[in-house]
């Protein structure tokens, strides 16, 4: 397969996938939907609710029969629910999705950061993402980055999606210019501690519950300069390491600064999900990086030191 025809048919028909499940993920907001299932630990993990298996059953059927080119690619996704056998089971490509980031917030009613989000990788690299923020704003915010474009602004539901986006002005890539705000997220019950040494060492670590929105659009925007995640999940953080490098960085991992890719992997059976090993440090300035991987080199690479 090419790659082209595929972020094609992706660009063409996520935006309306995306949409409509942010609609009914926002109406299914306003019930009692929390259910079990996930065990590692981390209320940030183990949220779980009947939206994010509502939300992928519909996802899954849709980019099943929108563009029969999307079933010979692998799918990816958090939950284990919707027609996955309808997808290849090997594939150069794979399309991974996550139905709900940010459950807890969704779950608890905490904030309007949590997502509906895709994004189409090789093992080296993401080519396609898009995300989709249905509560910020009065319709909505979307992000989309695809080449070496990258689109991100307010929805308006008077207009289709795909024509929204279209009409935006693109990022302006050459002139990025991120702060030094810097997510910290993974560390189990560390992740303000871990905040604090990102702090100590000049810029601004931001724990989970500190957090004013979804990363990928202040990342886009430049209103944080990067992120330092402990063993990612590879159904929402590589829409991060997609925009670092369109913007001129990377992510790598911090015990040996070697760029991020998705041969290694281990399943994190306590969450129920697939992980990247150790801690990556995730950012557009390449600067960040060095000094992310001197500060956290040397702690620990495993999750669960129970």
């Amino acid at each position: 397969m090419e790659l082209e025809p595929i972020t094609d048919a992706l660009s063409a028909h996520c935006p309306d996938i995306l949409r409509w499940c942010g609609a009914i993920a926002t109406r299914l907001r306003q019930f009692d939907i929390s259910l079990d299932g996930k065990s590692s630990g981390s209320s940030n993990t183990d949220a779980l609710t009947l939206a994010d298996l509502t939300v992928q059953e519909l996802a899954v059927a849709a980019l099943r029969d929108k563009a029969p080119i999307l079933k010979q690619c692998r799918i990816e996704a958090e939950e284990e629910t919707g027609d996955l056998g309808a997808f290849a089971s090997e594939s150069e490509y794979v399309i991974s999705l996550d139905p709900i980031d940010g459950t807890k917030y969704y779950r608890d009613r905490t904030g309007d950061q949590w997502a509906v989000m895709l994004h189409l990788r090789t093992r080296d690299t993401v080519h396609y993402s898009l995300v989709y923020v249905p509560e910020d704003g009065e319709h909505g915010t979307w992000l989309e980055a695809c080449g070496d474009r990258i689109l991100c602004g307010p929805d308006d539901s008077t207009r289709p999606a795909r024509e929204v986006l279209d009409s935006m002005t693109p990022v302006n890539v050459e002139n990025w210019n991120g702060s030094s705000s810097i997510y910290v997220i993974g560390f189990q019950n560390r992740d303000v501690e871990r905040a604090s040494d990102v702090t100590a060492m000049g810029l601004n670590g931001v724990p989970p519950d500190e957090m004013p929105g979804s990363i990928y659009p202040l990342l886009a925007t430049g209103q944080f300069g990067g992120s330092l995640i402990h063993s990612p999940n590879i159904y929402d953080f590589p829409v991060s390491l997609h925009l670092a490098r369109i913007l001129g960085g990377d992510a790598v991992w911090v015990h040996n600064g070697e760029p991020v890719h998705f041969d290694e992997m281990w399943m994190d059976h306590r969450a129920d999900m697939l992980r990247l090993p150790g801690i990556v440090a995730c950012s557009p300035k390449r600067d960040y990086l060095d000094r992310f991987c001197v500060l956290a080199r040397d702690w620990p690479k495993e999750r669960y030191l129970d």
